[in-house]
């Protein structure tokens, strides 16, 4: 497997990849990483843990000349079955080293983009998916697009949903932590935070929850571009003592526990892995309408789903949640009901058996 980074401020692509790793059986297979640019932190303890092979090339320009000798090196005196590439920069070198070494199976994974613009990369990707073997998308509508804007032929194009990855739960009391009482109703986000999660929306939306339920808090964990603007349009809306920025945890089970119920407010997603996680702790998901997520939750079953950029629309649904204990906790018990179906074992089981599947000469599509 290739992917560009697996360090602590990794976002869900990346430690997606690394769960996969992590969970394919080693009965059926022998798994080695390789990171291109940055790696370190817990994910990389997690692999060394699963006895998962490890390999850094310390990447730096935007081409990588000497990574991608060392990668065609590594592949060609390993003489790989299969050769995995997570996310478009590993995407392109998978499709390009698999195609040059011969290598038997050559599998790109692409998360999620906008779609929108950048024609170069659409360009490429065309390209990748005509080296490749099978083009996985992990949500309908990355599918849907992926054939449409990209033509790549859709026999290569294969939905599997993220999944969420277990770990030894923490002993961490965040409510205690934070100085909140066990009846303080309070919403949290898990988000790399970039331009694409619209934190400035969810901020908005946060504001006029506050005005009916003005107790409320809003845990942010995660980091990125765009935490200090998040955070100066909090101070800017007088938010600063009801949204709490908790940096980048490594006790996300702590988290949720702490938590009445997730919101997200992305411009676009796949299947957003926070979502999946969200899930199994069993904590109801307000999110945009956007991506995958339909193909993760139905509106009013494990949550709320409300369209994009309307912050109105999102502040009633998280109140609507959060003023209804019963209706929360059916979702609660929906939501840890899907997580059942979104499990690391699950997911690698499909990823296992595609492999096998092109081994043998077969389809991509399980038949």
């Amino acid at each position: 497997m290739v992917v560009d980074r697996l360090d602590d401020t990794a976002g869900g692509g990346e430690r997606a990849a690394a769960g996969l790793a992590c969970a394919l059986p080693r009965e059926r297979f022998e798994v080695w990483m390789c990171t291109t640019r940055l790696a370190g932190g817990t994910p990389i303890d997690d692999l060394q843990a699963a006895g998962v092979r490890h390999v850094h090339l310390a990447r730096t320009g935007p081409v990588g000349v000497r990574g991608l000798v060392a990668l065609s090196r590594l592949i060609r005196s390993q003489r790989f079955d299969v050769i995995h590439g997570h996310m478009f920069g590993s995407n392109l070198w998978v499709a390009l080293l698999g195609f040059l070494c011969r290598v038997p199976v050559v599998v790109a994974h692409e998360q999620t983009w906008s779609y929108i613009g950048q024609p170069v990369r659409k360009a490429l990707d065309f390209a990748i998916g005509r080296l490749v073997g099978a083009f996985i998308a992990v949500s309908s509508a990355d599918a849907e697009r992926m054939e449409r804007l990209e033509r790549v032929p859709r026999r290569k194009i294969l939905m599997i949903p993220n999944a969420w990855i277990a770990r030894a739960p923490s002993a961490t009391d965040v409510r205690a932590e934070l100085n909140l009482s066990a009846d303080t109703p309070v919403a949290v986000t898990v988000a790399i935070m970039r331009p694409q999660k619209r934190l400035d929306v969810l901020i908005d939306a946060f504001a006029l929850v506050l005005e009916r339920l003005p107790q409320a808090r809003l845990l942010l964990a995660g980091t990125g571009p765009e935490r200090k603007a998040t955070e100066e349009r909090a101070r800017t809306l007088g938010l600063a003592d009801r949204v709490v920025f908790l940096g980048v945890r490594q006790d996300i089970d702590a988290v949720f526990r702490a938590a009445d119920l997730m919101v997200m407010s992305s411009d676009f997603e796949g299947t957003p892995l926070a979502v999946a996680e969200a899930f199994a702790a069993g904590i109801p998901v307000v999110a945009t309408d956007v991506g995958g997520m339909k193909d993760l939750m139905t509106d009013g079953r494990e949550g709320r789903l409300v369209a994009p950029r309307r912050p109105g629309e999102l502040a009633d649904a998280v109140v609507g949640v959060l003023t209804n204990p019963e209706q929360r906790a059916a979702m609660s018990a929906a939501a840890r009901e899907r997580a059942t179906e979104l499990t690391s074992e699950r997911h690698a089981q499909r990823i296992g058996d595609l492999y096998r599947r092109l081994l043998d000469g077969g389809p991509v599509a399980e038949s």
